[in-house]
Order: C-alpha cells, then structure tokens, then sequence
C-alpha cells in the first residue's frame, strides 16, 4: 500500500482542522448553508433525505487493517441519527409500504444505523453522522491516512482499479503506482477544480476489463507495443446515467511517462469546451460524442503544444514511478511451504471432505494469484437482512482481525460492494473459510444472482425516484438456495433508485432503474448490459423491457426472465450468451405477461370486492 509522507500527514490534518473552524462557523451561524455548501462538499459531506451523509475517499480501493478498524469505530460511535431523526426516517419509509412475496410476507425498508456502504468507486459512505459531529470524525479519518477529499463536487475523482491489481495472473503491469501517481497530481488541481461536471478515471492493467474502464470519463489501460514498451490505451467520454455511452478511444498507444501531460491536455480541452449552462449536458461524454474526431484533434493539439512548447512538465521519470512502485511491493513472504498444485489440491480435497461448501466458496470465491503459494479472497457482504454493499461495525472489526491474521493486513473493496483478501496462504485457506463463515461472509455466491450491485435508493438518497433495497431482498429472498444459483450460473444484477444509475443497472445482465409515475414508484427492466469483462463480452447498456412494472410486479418480472433462460438455454450456455442468441423477444414476452397476470389478478379481486 502507498505509505503516506510527512507531508502527506500535515495535509490532511490541517484539512480537517479548516474544516472544524468551517463547521464551528456554520453551526454559530456565521456561515450560512448556502456559503457552507461548497465547503462541506470539498470534504465529502452530504445533505441527503434523513440526515448528512460522508463519502471517504478510498483510492483505487486499498485499505489497512488499522483504517478498517477506524471505519468500525466512525460506524459503531458516530452513525448514530437522534431519536427524532429516525422516528421521522422509520415513518417516511413505512408511508412507502411494502413488497409482497408470494407466500405473503413482506419485505419492509430497512433503516439501519451504525455500519458502513462500500460503493461502486471504491469509496466508503456513512449516511446517519449527525452534522454537529463532523470534523471529530474528520480527524479520526485524518489520524489512519484517510479523508473525504474530492469525493464530491465538479473536480477529478476518487482513481479506481481493478480489486485484483498487482496480483492478477492476466495483468501486463501493476496499475497501483499509476493510479497513486494520478491521485497526487489531480488532487486539488488548480485549473481541475471547478470543471463543467464530475470527472471519474478507472484503470487496469489487465486483460481482462474488471475496472469497467469503458464506462468512465476516462479509462485507461496498460498494454506493451511491439516493442515492449509499456504505454497506456486512452479512452474518453464513457459513461451512465440518462445517456448510456460507451467511452472513445483516444489514443491506442501513449508512453507511460507521458500519461499526466497528456491527461492534462485532455482534462485543459474538457474545461474550455464542455457545457455549463445544462447539467444534463456536461459531462464529457456529451463533448467526445457531439465534436467526434475534432475534440480528438484539439487534446492532441494541445498535448503537442504541452510537450513542445512547455517542455513535458509532468513527464513521470524513472525515478519517481520507482519511488511510488515500491510502496505496492508485495508483503514479505510466510515461512510456510512452498504450495504446489498436489499440495493445494490435497488440502482443498481434505477441506471439502468437512463441508460441501467449502468446494463451491472455492469455485466462487477464491481466485488465482501471481503468486502460486497465494490466492485472493472475495468476502461476501451479499445476505439476507442486510443491504448489498453494508458492513456494521462488528463485521469491519471481524474483517480487520481476519486481514491481519490471513492478509498481511490488506483489504480491497471491489466494484460489486464486496471486500477482498488479496495476500491469503493456500494452505490457510480452509481456516479462513471456517472463520469467514462463523461470521456470515463466506456465503458462496459471488458473481451469481444475488450478488447484486444495488445503491443505497430511496431509502436514503434525495434524487432517487424509488427504492432499491427492497427490491434487492425481494429478489434475493427468492434465490437463497445455493444449488439453483450455481445453475443458473454467472449474472450480473444491478438496481439503481434513479436515472443517475449509482448502482450502475446500464451495465447489468439484468438491470433495474426506478422511475417515478404520478408519486408512485416503478421500475425498469432492462437485458443484455455488459461492465466488458470477459464473462459480459463487449461493454454496453442493455436494452428495456417495454413498459415500467410495479414494486410488486418487478421480483415476478425477473422470475419469469430467469424461468425463460432455463428453458432456452444450451448445454453450459450462460445467461448473457443465451440472451444474445436467442434475442431480447421471448425474454420481453415473459416478462411483460406478469403485468398481465397481475392485471386480471387486480380485476379479479376488485370484482370480488
């Protein structure tokens, strides 16, 4: 992990002192909300539909143990809303209803108080911190290297990667230095600060996209030429929200040393041209795919001009990307035995003879490593009774003590809202599932159904149009039995409460978007979206199942899809292959036949009445 400076220290402390004056200030009254907006903003900190809500930047995903134990303690001593501030939540949520399952039980919102929402960039969010108590959790975050800096706001945010970087048995380079590089240079950029909109970067170094790079504003990734030079592919103006767009490629080669002067040049072109005058229109996405080939032309323009005329000033020199790489050596190895192949298949052999599942938690949730004595390790935060993404402070006190005990210390968050144990011993791994699963995080559902992406929703946030988290229960309720999820093989399942797409449903095998219909909440169901890692195939936005269906309509909806996909599926055919063969038709026919049901259902009952 990157070791933080001297310097690095006295920054975020005396960013989180400006900000203790700035909140006193507030609070006194001598600094209005409107001024106090901007400021809380810069530090990560919300005004959501309950309570202020604080958005912790986790750069490309790395956490230490010992911030892990931080976030449990913000979690278990701050996220905590007054008892008026809940009695409101719990009445707002119960004017809301229910979803009915079939045997006629409810799924109810749930609104709990003292955990952590790991998102899909990464970061960490707390959504119950009462406001007056904002700069003690700042220093707390500032004492473990951490803060809420550029998680908010018209600026460069939070680099994310890939949750498997450094390790990956198919990377060509280790995308951590680049990604660190990159914090340090867009962090607080004076001409980057105040930008048309948001501006998100993802990078990988793999070959396999697990980064969603083109998704991004930018997306980069690391590839050698014939020559053996390591270089970047630039991508541009990727994107969700209510224009879906796959991103541009920019450059198919550019050095590696070369990759800040050129996103200067790209971000420069970016801030003069993009709009300001339609929220809706600001994002680059709208510029790359508007101007085509002569934005491409101008950032090259202006990159030439950067490197001929201003001398190349943030050329990354060998010095500098060798200072910041051995920050991401790997941690010196164990004393135990060299594991080869007989030796970990006779352990796994052993294990798997104690319990049956611990053969399928190898399957999905350990994964291969460049180190043939390591694997890594995705902990499931994926259960019933629990939003996807959410870990309490108990169960980030539990992941810490297993970090330090199997992990040398290090936890990742990954895209899909699980964390991940990247330094594991082979020959540990059966203890580790014993004292993963004691703690409910070795369920072995990971790339499967109810491994879902879900934002947080209505529930909690003020944009959204409809709850996601009900919705997630009702599907996850149905699908608990671990024989009919590993049948129904890999599926990507993401459900977001608004057009914004947090929970990222344009990239979904299965994707749900709630609308709002007269005050009411509905939803939309859409196939075939990709995120472009190699089960998904190539990256795009899926297509929508005809009309929106209701709260109680949309679990039934997703039956009925996954009932077709059983039965027009070949011999080992995925959902996503099945659906790109046969086509959207009969899924749509399925689906679009439960508003039916439902509708003569409703009648039927009405008539009775």
């Amino acid at each position: 992990m990157y070791a933080y400076t001297d310097f690095d220290r006295q920054f975020i402390r005396e960013r989180a002192a400006q900000f203790r004056d700035q909140l006193q200030r507030h609070l006194a009254g001598s600094l209005d909300a409107e001024a106090f907006k901007p400021l809380r903003l810069q530090n990560g900190w919300y005004i959501q539909r309950h309570a202020p809500m604080l958005r912790v930047a986790v750069p490309y995903g790395e956490l230490s143990s010992r911030q892990v134990r931080a976030l449990a303690r913000i979690a278990r001593e701050y996220d905590q809303p007054s008892h008026e501030v809940f009695q409101g939540a719990v009445a707002a949520q119960n004017r809301l209803g229910s979803i009915q399952l079939r045997d006629g039980r409810a799924i109810a919102s749930r609104l709990p108080t003292g955990y952590a929402h790991f998102t899909t960039r990464q970061n960490v969010q707390f959504n119950w911190i009462p406001l007056h108590l904002a700069a003690d959790v700042m220093d707390l975050l500032a004492s473990v290297d951490m803060h809420g800096i550029q998680t908010s706001g018209n600026c460069i945010r939070n680099i994310t990667t890939d949750a498997l970087a450094g390790i990956a048995v198919d990377e060509v380079a280790d995308p951590r230095p680049f990604a660190e590089i990159l914090r340090q240079w867009s962090t607080l950029h004076p001409e980057f600060a105040f930008l048309p909109r948001k501006f998100k970067i993802a990078i990988t170094g793999a070959r396999e996209d697990r980064a969603a790079i083109h998704w991004h504003d930018v997306g980069l990734r690391l590839v050698r030429n014939e020559a053996g030079q390591l270089g970047f592919k630039v991508l541009a103006g990727g994107g969700m929200g209510r224009t879906p767009t796959i991103a541009t490629v920019m450059r198919e080669f550019l050095p590696c040393d070369q990759i800040l002067n050129y996103l200067e040049a790209l971000v420069r072109i970016y801030n003069a041209w993009g709009r300001r005058d339609n929220i809706y229109k600001a994002r680059i996405k709208i510029l790359v795919k508007a101007e085509g080939q002569r934005y491409i032309d101008e950032v090259e323009a202006e990159y030439r001009r950067i490197v001929e005329q201003d001398g190349a000033p943030h050329t990354i020199t060998a010095a500098e990307l060798e200072r910041v790489s051995r920050c991401f050596a790997p941690p010196p190895p164990s004393a135990s035995a060299h594991c080869t192949d007989e030796k970990v298949a006779r352990i796994l052999r052993a294990a798997a003879d104690d319990d049956v599942e611990f053969g399928r938690w190898i399957q999905q949730n350990v994964h291969p490593h460049k180190n043939p004595d390591l694997r890594a390790v995705t902990l499931s935060f994926k259960r019933l009774g629990q939003a996807p993404g959410d870990a309490t402070a108990d169960q980030l006190d539990a992941v810490a003590e297993l970090a330090d005990r199997y992990s040398a210390g290090e936890v990742r968050v990954t895209h899909e809202q699980n964390l991940l144990l990247p330094w594991v011993r082979c020959d540990a791994l059966p203890d580790l599932w014993r004292d993963a699963r004691r703690l409910g995080l070795a369920r072995p559902n990971i790339g499967l159904l109810t491994d879902m992406i879900a934002c947080p929703g209505g529930d909690f946030c003020d944009l959204a149009n409809a709850r996601s988290l009900t919705v997630a229960e009702a599907i996850a309720t149905r699908y608990q039995d671990l024989d009919e999820l590993h049948d129904l093989g890999p599926i990507d399942l993401h459900i977001s409460g608004c057009i914004n797409s947090c929970g990222h449903h344009h990239s979904g095998h299965i994707g749900i978007l709630g609308v709002d219909k007269d005050g009411q909440e509905w939803y939309q169901l859409t196939l075939g979206g990709s995120d472009g890692t190699d089960l998904s195939g190539p990256p795009g936005a899926g297509k929508v199942v005809g009309p929106s269906f209701s709260a109680q309509e949309i679990p039934e909806a997703v039956e009925a899809v996954l009932d077709t996909y059983r039965e027009l599926r070949q011999p080992a055919e995925r959902f996503i292959e099945t659906l790109r063969r046969v086509g959207h038709d009969p899924f749509k026919a399925a689906a679009n036949a439960v508003r039916v049901t439902t509708a003569r259902a409703s009648s039927e009952a009405a008539a009775l009445a």
